[in-house]
């Protein structure tokens, strides 16, 4: 059985910032977001183009809260849902920071901030970065279908959000600032495959993978779900998120209200027909960045679980006809001055 990565040395999230489209900032959490455009093309001719500024200001924000140059930055981690995350590398190619591209769909935050933290915890690094993003325009012309077709979706359907993410994690506090929350462990996601091939249903497809790293982290310690401030899920979406929620249960692990996700709490089901809710890299690297941050810092979260979901696809894979694989990678965030057991 793969075991939890545990982090002793505690790599702190010492800045984040979170940056949305239109929709995302009239949704239930706008309060959390630094910054957002009416229009989704941040004063760019394109929304591929638009989905790199967006990580270009996230960084450039998360780095200024903290007053950190970028010189100070010794690697990023980044990644997105454009062919060969051209989004990542096109966005941050001016930093000049050493660069690992990543791909992990909608669990890319998590999986950023799994390699964030066990590269400073070991020593590799002192302050990296990690950010993900995704485009509603630029993941519906590449996996869907053209934004002009104007096709119906069903409701298993996701929106993928416009929205970016970027976290600074490091060794030590800086003179100004210091940090609410610390990686305290993780745990890495397995590829599993149940055959699900509906790519307007990519919550039934993930759902099975975060159900098998949920199970797996509390089966290897005397945690339980009560333990936690919140448990979250991103992005299974409504049906995603109910569906592995029945597995646990299935499995004799049952979740009570503090089990969400970031793709049910980023919009309002009711008023803004998003239909079973957001996904994307994107969205619970957002989340995270705004609302759980947030929480952190107010005192209202102190120990938080967020496994990051992901459908392993591609234009290629599914017009081919094969089915989704899903990944969940968790990454455990608590609260600086929580005494571990």
């Amino acid at each position: 059985m793969r075991k939890i990565i545990k982090f002793k040395n505690k790599p702190k999230i010492l800045s984040s910032a979170s940056v949305v489209g239109k929709k995302e900032n009239r949704g239930p959490l706008s309060k959390y977001f630094d910054i957002h455009d009416e229009t989704d093309k941040f004063g760019q001719k394109t929304f591929e183009q638009a989905e790199s500024e967006m990580q270009r200001l996230a960084l450039n924000l998360a780095l200024s809260k903290i007053k950190t140059p970028q010189k100070n930055i010794e690697a990023v981690f980044a990644g997105d849902l454009m062919n060969q995350c051209t989004g990542s590398s096109y966005g941050l190619a001016s930093f000049g920071i050493p660069y690992f591209g990543l791909y992990g769909a909608c669990s890319t935050a998590a999986e950023g901030l799994i390699l964030s933290g066990m590269t400073v915890n070991s020593g590799i690094y002192e302050k990296v970065a990690c950010l993900s993003s995704s485009h509603n325009s630029s993941a519906e012309r590449q996996f869907r279908f053209p934004l002009e077709y104007g096709n119906q979706r069903p409701p298993t359907a996701q929106w993928t959000a416009t929205a970016a993410a970027a976290f600074i994690i490091g060794k030590e506090d800086t003179e100004e600032f210091k940090s609410y929350a610390c990686l305290a462990e993780a745990l890495a996601g397995k590829i599993i495959d149940k055959g699900i091939s509906d790519a307007n249903n990519m919550g039934a497809a993930m759902a099975p993978a975060a159900a098998d790293t949920i199970l797996r982290f509390f089966s290897q310690n005397k945690h339980s779900p009560e333990d936690f401030d919140l448990i979250v899920t991103g992005d299974l979406g409504y049906e995603g998120h109910s569906i592995c929620k029945e597995i646990l249960a299935d499995e004799g692990l049952k979740l009570g209200d503090n089990f969400n996700d970031c793709g049910k709490l980023i919009f309002d089901k009711e008023t803004q027909d998003t239909h079973s809710g957001g996904s994307g890299c994107g969205c619970s690297a957002s989340v995270t960045a705004g609302y759980i941050m947030e929480g952190f810092k107010n005192g209202i979260f102190r120990d938080v679980l967020l496994v990051g979901t992901g459908a392993l696809m591609s234009p290629m894979s599914i017009q081919q006809g094969l089915s989704i694989a899903g990944i969940g990678h968790l990454i455990r965030i608590s609260a600086v001055d929580k005494n571990e057991e």
